[in-house]
């Protein structure tokens, strides 16, 4: 289970605090895979990075007896300087401890993932995005959490490489839960059962993923009709 209890993120801007989101409370359950819905700027991308341990609330708690991933595909955690070996390789030592057989088999891994040839011994900074997204998807797909956190990685890359981590997540998806964001509805309804919705610091719950998502579309029909207007 994961359960978060008064989860507060704020920014500062221009000598003015702003909450991207307040008070946010909600569990998740074994075996629910869960839609996150909202905006762009509603603060998805953040509460999956807290969620991950990759930023920190402003006050709340976070409790898990789950082992979660960092959201799936992340860039920001690689050393550009570094080569994609030496990057996956100081991420494995970290979850991996001194055993070099494991070690090994992760670089492999991702580096047979990856297919980016003679790259992968060239320093991160000097790839392009497509590429970086083949490196960081390999990587996480590389190890086995009970929650993968997925934020839009579907969308990246070209058509075959798409395809190919598709079918990665679904074999993950075969024993371990998703958080999943993606803009792609089809990728949602093939994943998750149920959803969360986060409009204006708030959270909204729903059983049915697809009430979920209808609600969703009229928010974002009617900022869309606000706008024009």
């Amino acid at each position: 289970m994961i359960e978060v209890k008064n989860l507060t993120k704020s920014y500062l801007f221009e000598g003015k605090k702003n909450y991207v989101f307040k008070n946010l409370n909600f569990t998740i359950s074994k075996g629910e895979s869960v839609a996150l819905l909202g905006r762009n700027g509603a603060g998805k991308s953040t509460l999956l990075q807290i969620l991950g341990g990759i930023d920190q609330p402003d006050e709340g708690t976070i409790k898990s007896d789950r082992t979660i991933s960092w959201p799936v595909g992340l860039v920001g955690g690689f050393q550009g300087s570094l080569t994609a070996r030496e990057n996956v390789t100081f991420v494995s030592k970290i979850y991996a401890g001194n055993n070099q057989s494991i070690i090994d088999k992760k670089v492999s891994l991702v580096e047979e993932f990856a297919e980016i040839g003679k790259y992968f011994d060239r320093p991160f900074k000097t790839y392009s995005s497509g590429m970086r997204s083949r490196v960081t998807f390999g990587l996480s797909m590389a190890f086995d959490f009970d929650v993968y956190l997925i934020d839009e990685v579907t969308s990246a890359g070209d058509e075959r490489f798409r395809k190919k981590s598709r079918e990665y997540l679904e074999i993950k998806h075969a024993k371990s839960d998703f958080i999943m964001v993606d803009h792609n509805l089809w990728g949602l309804k093939f994943h998750c059962n149920r959803a969360l919705l986060l409009h204006e610091g708030n959270l909204l719950e729903f059983d049915s993923l697809d009430e979920g998502i209808s609600y969703h579309k009229k928010l974002l029909e009617k900022k869309a009709s606000h706008e024009i207007n």
